[in-house]
């Protein structure tokens, strides 16, 4: 059994050092290379979806909050015992993508993620083959059910983009809009579309800070998911929320994104940071 969680969540640019092999162009600047990066994929959809595929992002930060898994006969509770971004400000991709790797092949966690099957693992994958980083632990089986690569085996990767979808049969949701359906903080002040003009403008901290709060807020959705399944109880689950506001008001002078993160927080559930 697993003896920690592993919540995480990446931040990318598009990669327009593919464009020269990709479409024989060359990119005048970064701005104009997204846009030529985005009319390939449009190209390719007819139309449909400017986004780039996993292959062409480039990794600018990987936040993780790693939690400890308390068991008291078949339940859990779990106790933060860090959150932060990998790496420092001045890391490069393969230092940040070698750095997952390595961390997660030691803490041999359960990874919890929104949408990080679809996304997140892929990309790190990719980048991870494009600098020759090895993760012989996300890979490894022993049988077809109990190890990382299988879709349905929560209990190592738990997306909660697939599990509350039902692995897609109904509707996939954003993780803002179920923090919202929720009465949870969601986004506060940055959303994924303005990472690439942050980045140009050597905004480093700030991306780190924003995806450190979507992995708080990806964490605080799995609490709810584990209530509602029986893996937690009501006493585990408002155990873990105290903890976790405590862990954020101890840093909150320090880092004024969890301060504002725990104010969203207090407005988005009334007061009552959702102790149930």
């Amino acid at each position: 059994m697993h003896d920690s969680l592993f919540v995480f969540d990446i931040e990318t640019v598009p990669d327009i050092d593919v464009l020269p092999q990709l479409t024989g162009e060359t990119a005048p600047d970064p701005a104009t290379g997204r846009e030529m990066l985005e009319k390939y994929h449009l190209d390719i959809t007819n139309g449909r979806n400017g986004f780039a595929r996993q292959p062409f992002h480039k990794v600018v930060a990987i936040s993780f909050l790693r939690a400890t898994i308390q068991r008291d006969g078949n339940l859990e509770t779990y106790e933060i015992e860090e959150l932060r971004s990998g790496g420092d400000l001045t890391s490069e991709e393969k230092d940040l993508v070698n750095g997952f790797f390595a961390y997660c092949g030691k803490l041999y966690p359960r990874l919890v993620s929104f949408n990080g099957r679809g996304f997140d693992l892929p990309v790190l994958k990719y980048r991870a083959m494009k600098h020759g980083v090895s993760a012989r632990w996300l890979h490894q089986a022993t049988n077809k059910w109990e190890n990382y690569t299988s879709r349905y085996a929560p209990n190592w990767h738990c997306d909660l983009a697939e599990v509350l979808s039902d692995y897609g049969a109904s509707a996939r949701t954003k993780m803002n809009e179920v923090c919202a359906a929720l009465d949870l903080p969601g986004k506060t002040g940055v959303d994924g579309s303005k990472v690439s003009d942050m980045f140009d403008n050597g905004e480093i901290d700030g991306i780190r800070r924003y995806c450190e709060t979507d992995v708080l807020n990806t964490y605080l959705l799995y609490l709810r998911y584990v209530l509602h399944t029986g893996l937690s109880d009501h006493d585990g689950y408002n155990h873990a929320i105290n903890l976790t506001v405590a862990w954020l008001e101890e840093r909150a002078g320090d880092i004024p994104a969890y301060q504002e993160f725990l104010d969203a927080w207090r407005v988005s559930s009334g007061g009552s940071f959702n102790v149930l």
